[in-house]
């Protein structure tokens, strides 16, 4: 069976949702199973056609379970979804393949420079790409931006515009990087959803405009044909290493149209839906390209502009559930 497995699912109802609907269409019997480390209570374990409790990825032999999962439930496709996840599972991914599985992951030595800030501004600065300058802590200018080279969903960042906002807590910890502040204010955000084919070669682009932000994942967001769509294009058509959706972050000057890349997340982010609904059909491509034998993605422009995502809260009901 060519079915597929989305790991640390969590609330990731929608995407779950889009690969049952693209995956059916063509195996109709196929199936979209999921994995967290408390499915229970996880939305979109509810939602999938199975749902499997997982070790963490930090504990011992957590490639080995997800391997004995994918044989016996005939997986033939893993979809990773956390950062976390994604330095170990592109360090194994040809264990994967040579056992007839596909972990839609970009390659080892790529995960690496984005699971570090710092070589992520080297990456940017490789393609021509504005990024905020790092200060050193005993030399900085305010306001200044901290986070972590390493960090993921806002937790450890901190905005300071007075003096007496430092601690001894952002100078000891060496993982706290001091950055330049760009200014909500004077600058608009876009996350582009960007797909790669399995040559690396770049298909699909498209910018979702922040709107608003909760729990540091986009709430409002719309799809905008840019100013730099084609020169960002342009940069960054062919990059060794890169699969499948890669997500790029960057703050655009109000004044001077100025851009700066923030950060690149090698998997799908959580604000992916927009580009499904606009067009960008992502789970279909992964499908057609890994499924089926000599099948190519054309370059795919036609996503439909200046749509607008307002999310809300919903309920997955689970009856007669056990405490």
């Amino acid at each position: 069976m060519n079915n597929i497995l989305i790991t640390s699912a969590g609330r990731r109802v929608s995407l779950v949702r889009f690969f049952q609907k693209e995956l059916k269409l063509v195996f109709p019997d196929a199936k979209v199973f999921t994995t967290d480390a408390n499915p229970d209570y996880a939305a979109a374990c509810r939602i999938s056609d199975g749902a499997f409790k997982v070790k963490r990825v930090s504990e011992p032999n957590y490639i080995e379970e997800l391997i004995d999962l994918a044989h016996a439930y005939g997986i033939k496709m893993i979809i990773p979804t956390i950062d976390t996840e994604l330095l170990i599972l592109s360090q194994n991914k040809k264990l994967f393949e040579e056992k007839g599985i596909i972990v839609v992951v970009s390659d080892y030595e790529i995960v690496k420079i984005f699971r570090d800030k710092r070589l992520t501004h080297q990456f940017f600065e490789k393609y021509f790409i504005n990024c905020a300058k790092e200060y050193s802590k005993d030399n900085y200018q305010l306001p200044i931006y901290i986070k972590p080279f390493d960090g993921s969903r806002s937790i450890d960042n901190y905005i300071i515009f007075k003096e007496e906002q430092l601690t001894e807590y952002h100078f000891a910890n060496d993982k706290l990087m001091f950055l330049e502040y760009l200014d909500h204010k004077k600058h608009t955000e876009f996350t582009i959803d960007l797909y790669y084919d399995k040559n690396s070669k770049l298909k699909c682009l498209i910018p979702r405009q922040r709107i608003e932000v909760r729990e540091g994942e986009v709430n409002k967001a719309v799809t905008k044909e840019t100013f730099f769509l084609k020169d960002l294009w342009e940069k960054m058509k062919k990059i060794d290493g890169f699969i499948g959706c890669i997500t790029f972050q960057v703050f655009v000057n109000l004044d001077n149209q100025k851009i700066f890349g923030i950060e690149i997340n090698p998997r799908f982010g959580g604000g992916y839906p927009l580009s499904y609904l606009a067009g960008g059909n992502f789970p279909k491509w992964l499908i057609e390209e890994y499924f089926f034998e000599n099948k190519s993605i054309e370059p795919f422009h036609s996503w439909e502009k200046d749509l607008m995502m307002l999310r809300y809260d919903d309920e997955i009901l689970v009856h007669n559930f056990k405490h």
